[in-house]
């Protein structure tokens, strides 16, 4: 059974930047989501909206990151085992676009 996790985190940065910083952390984002194991990414955009998926160990994460004008908002499917783990992942995904979108 998969597990949704969902982390809003809010910007100052306006669309384009975020999207912008979105698109050049997304290889910080799915290591996250594999561990650091060895991935296979697929991704794409349909405007403001990314959507992902990423395999490694046998497991595979799917989701999407809607950027908005003051906020982004990423919504993980996790698979059944790695649900057990859906608040420290949340937790370091919190941290990790919080440190992707801090401005600088």
């Amino acid at each position: 059974m998969s597990k949704p996790v969902t982390v809003n985190i809010p910007h100052q940065l306006g669309r384009i930047e975020a999207r912008r910083r979105i698109d050049e952390g997304l290889g910080r984002l799915t290591q996250q989501l594999s561990g650091g194991a060895t991935a296979v990414v697929d991704h794409s955009w349909v405007g403001d909206r990314l959507s992902f998926s990423v395999s490694a160990m046998g497991q595979a994460v799917r989701g999407f990151v809607d950027v908005l004008d003051d906020e982004v908002r990423l919504e993980v499917l996790l698979p059944g085992f790695l649900a057990m783990l859906a608040g420290k992942v949340k937790g370091r995904l919190q941290k990790e676009g919080q440190l992707m979108l801090e401005k600088k």
